[in-house]
């Protein structure tokens, strides 16, 4: 072990007690898919109606959210704020900082001929909207990051503020939390752990919850279907919710009746939850999982096509990097970096049309001054930060091509695969010629690639004579203003695809997602704690080893070069006595 390795896990173990979060909830492991990993290896439908199985927690919450009241109450705090001329933010970080972006978006969409109400909301995501596509070394770890970035947006006592923070304890969150309750803003605290856990364990969390300025919004689910990843159940019913509140907010402000909108997006969640589970649908989804499969042990590459659903698809690709450790979004000019396994285009033109496309609105990069970074860091940190903040400008996120202009960076041939991600009104012209689906599905086809496509709908028919590999979801027809039961859809499916392949790919034991990247805090804790696991060695013991292999991998991290997973490199190593490069090439003959 190094110095520096040692120096490190030192440091993290004076301040761990923050953040050793095993006993909360969300860290748990769902007993419905314990064996995950087995049943995958058998059976893909059947280890894909494990994880739907699993997402009936979110259904059962939401009954009891829905029974409660309360979206009527928090939907008129809304419309007071919007018709008083104040904002609403959605502030998160990782998968909650994604979901905020998508809120804001979802909304902008709607009232996009309206720019009076359009205007109103504000995603705040921890590393700014660059974070939405890899996520920012550090940014989740600091309450004075989220103060600041929300107080750049000029928050006011006018305002809403929905702090949302999966496990309810995260530093980022809580920064924006303080942020609004100071400047006297109207602000909600959604969480997903039980309260006393919280507060018996995170200082942090406990000063918010017994703070009677929080209105807190506490949706847990219990543990999540991949243990730890809180991009499952965790933030599907913060977005079920979430969307309920906007829905009839978007009513009121319409001139429309916001009366029953709880009780209907219940019903239709129930329908949609049976219908995932339909025998005849996990076969086709099942089918998809193995493409996916298929093209990357072959060492090829996914290109998704989405319009509509667009910030959905990026939301899911994207967070399939620090949980599976698969190669980030590579941007177009750097050929040093691994080819993305996943990718995303849009119907749009250029970069800076298809990211306007996305977030339906310029984006909001963080780009502080030295001096401003000077006041939230100390000496010791400047330079570093300095680094990272210098790397998630607007322009850093322009290099990731997601328009048409990207294509030709990222040609399919034989091995690859294209799947295009639809509604379906836009299934309804999939066989004309000019189709943007049609047409970059046929291509792909042309050059040798697999082809499919996923589509959301009420009317099979839509897509029966489809030339492609598919799937139908079926919904329920609906007077949703915000399509908000379609963009759970959306996420359930996405994430079940995304979830069993990875599955399959061995980068799940059980339930553990034994590959995850440890990218924070948080995250080095849960790490530490799966080694600890694992190995049967002490917390600090296997910390040790997590540094040191860290350091090892290092480099290749930060140039977004393929790596081995650090978990797994150090179980090889203690069950086989191996130093980190035979572990490495261990794990590669495997």
């Amino acid at each position: 072990m190094s110095a520096s390795s040692q120096r490190r896990s030192e440091e993290f173990l004076k301040l761990s007690g923050q953040f050793k979060l095993g006993a909360l909830v969300t860290e748990a492991s769902h007993p419905i898919t314990a064996n995950l990993s087995e049943v995958a290896k058998q059976d893909i439908a059947a280890a894909l109606d494990l994880l739907f199985q699993a997402d009936g927690d979110v259904v059962t919450k939401f009954r009891e959210f829905a029974a409660s009241g309360r979206a009527e109450q928090i939907a008129a705090k809304m419309v007071d704020a919007i018709k008083g001329g104040g904002k609403i933010f959605f502030t998160g970080c990782g998968s909650t900082g994604r979901l905020s972006i998508l809120l804001d978006a979802i909304w902008r969409d709607y009232w996009r001929n309206n720019p009076e109400f359009a205007n109103r909301t504000f995603s705040v995501m921890a590393g700014g909207d660059y974070a939405l596509i890899k996520s920012v070394e550090g940014f989740e770890d600091f309450t004075a990051f989220g103060e600041k970035q929300i107080a750049d947006l000029g928050v006011s006592s006018k305002d809403v503020v929905f702090a949302i923070t999966e496990g309810g304890e995260t530093s980022f969150v809580i920064g924006t939390a303080w942020a609004g309750v100071k400047a006297g803003a109207k602000v909600y605290f959604v969480y997903n752990n039980p309260d006393d856990i919280l507060c018996e364990h995170v200082q942090r969390s406990r000063e918010v919850i017994q703070d009677a300025r929080f209105e807190k919004i506490n949706l847990t689910t219990g543990p999540m279907s991949i243990t730890g990843s809180t991009r499952m159940q965790a933030t599907s019913i913060q977005l079920c919710v979430m969307l309920t509140v906007l829905e009839m907010a978007a009513r009121e402000l319409s001139g429309q009746k916001a009366d029953g909108v709880a009780k209907e997006f219940l019903a239709q969640l129930e329908t949609l939850h049976a219908n995932l589970r339909a025998p005849e649908f996990l076969v086709s989804l099942a089918q998809l999982v193995a493409l996916e499969e298929s093209v990357y042990r072959g060492g090829g590459k996914n290109n998704y096509f989405a319009d509509h659903f667009g910030a959905d698809v990026l939301t899911d690709t994207t967070e399939r990097s620090p949980t599976y450790c698969t190669p980030p979004f590579r941007k177009f000019d750097d050929t040093a970096a691994t080819e993305s396994w996943a990718y995303l285009f849009v119907p749009e033109s250029d970069a800076a049309s298809a990211w306007g496309s996305i977030l339906k609105r310029q984006p909001r990069c963080v780009e502080w001054s030295d001096a401003e970074i000077c006041d939230l860091v100390s000496e010791d940190r400047f330079p570093r930060t300095q680094e990272i903040i210098r790397k998630i400008s607007a322009a850093e996120l322009l290099r990731f091509r997601i328009g048409m202009d990207g294509l030709k960076a990222r040609p399919l041939g034989k091995g690859d695969s294209a799947i295009a991600v639809l509604s379906q009104s836009e299934a309804s012209g999939l066989s004309s010629l000019g189709n943007y689906f049609n047409s970059q599905l046929e291509t792909a086809r042309q050059a040798g690639a697999q082809t499919a496509l996923i589509c959301f709908g009420s009317d099979p028919l839509i897509i029966q004579n489809s030339k492609f590999k598919t799937a139908f979801i079926p919904l329920s027809h609906s007077d949703f203003l915000l399509g908000g039961v379609t963009r759970v859809a959306v996420k359930l499916v996405m994430n079940a695809l995304s979830t069993c392949t990875m599955v399959r790919l061995g980068r799940v034991l059980g339930n553990y997602m034994v590959w995850v990247v440890p990218s924070n805090l948080k995250l080095i804790d849960r790490a530490t704690r799966y080694i600890s696991k694992l190995t049967g060695w002490s917390y600090e013991a296997a910390n040790a080893l997590l540094f040191e292999i860290i350091e090892y991998v290092e480099p290749r991290m930060k140039s977004d070069q393929a790596y081995p997973p650090v978990v797994g490199m150090a179980v090889v190593r203690v069950k086989n006595h191996l130093t980190n490069e035979a572990a490495e090439s261990f794990l590669q003959a495997q």
